[in-house]
């Protein structure tokens, strides 16, 4: 592993965005500065960024303690924070394997963090595209068997893919090695708020990062076609499945989980 990857601190990066929208310090100074356009415009996107890291804890957890999901991979991971995939995970499931993938070079630096296994149980780091699935297939296989059911994590990441059919066929190409009785759990921002659209397409526009692509509830269920989708379905994050306590107020972002038959 490179020790020294070469970071672009000229241009943010979204994993970096995200992580200063979550109150995180592994960021630089153009990425608060897009963080900072975002907030402005959109003070609602600090509690959207929190309430679906929310949503991704409460999905590992299902996977592990209802489901007996033991595997997960978790494309777009973003950078270390609290609660990663591993540590909720081998919280319930010691045993259990994650292999966790990105393509900052600021995340690698900080694998390590995400590599902090349980003795009984595996993590692993891929630097890749989620729009090259096959050799993220290939190299998760090191950890990963795939002929027993895995946990596939797209949370937040299929906005990043422009084209909404290349994000689909996207899906569609990591899904389809995936052993019967695997999981995919999913959300992304919705296009339903104006405020939060105004806010990405000033980011878009004026950030110089890879452009992020809301897009509506429906298209977002559409990631999941053919699969058993559990529920409620795909719902805003803080309907999907809440812990107990006050409902509440939703947010523009979507999210489901089903199940390969």
């Amino acid at each position: 592993m490179d020790p020294r990857p070469e970071i672009d601190t000229t241009v943010p990066h979204s994993a970096r965005v995200w992580n200063f929208l979550l109150g995180g310090t592994d960021n630089f100074p153009v990425d608060r500065q897009a963080g900072e356009r975002i907030f402005q415009s959109f003070p609602g996107m600090v509690d959207m960024a929190r309430r679906s890291r929310q949503m991704l804890t409460r999905v590992v957890r299902f996977l592990a303690a209802e489901a007996g999901i033991r595997q997960f991979l978790d494309i777009g991971t973003g950078l270390p924070t609290m609660d990663n995939t591993h540590e909720v995970a081998q919280r319930i499931t010691p045993e259990a394997r994650i292999v966790y993938v990105d393509n900052d070079p600021l995340v690698l630096v900080h694998a390590k963090a995400l590599l902090t296994s349980r003795p009984e149980g595996a993590t692993d780091y891929i630097e890749a595209d989620v729009r090259d699935p096959e050799p993220i297939l290939a190299q998760a296989a090191r950890t990963l068997d795939f002929e027993e059911p895995v946990a596939l994590m797209l949370m937040g990441i299929l906005g990043l893919v422009q084209d909404y059919d290349q994000a689909r066929d996207v899906v569609r190409r990591l899904v389809e090695p995936l052993a019967s009785g695997s999981y995919v759990a999913v959300y992304d921002g919705t296009d339903d708020d104006p405020a939060y659209m105004a806010a990405i397409e000033a980011f878009n526009s004026g950030s110089g990062a890879v452009p992020y692509t809301p897009r509506s509830p429906e298209q977002i269920a559409r990631y999941l076609d053919g699969l058993d989708v559990l529920p409620p379905g795909v719902v805003p994050v803080t309907r999907w499945r809440p812990d107990p306590g006050p409902e509440l107020p939703s947010v523009a972002c979507a999210g489901g989980v089903a199940r390969k038959p």
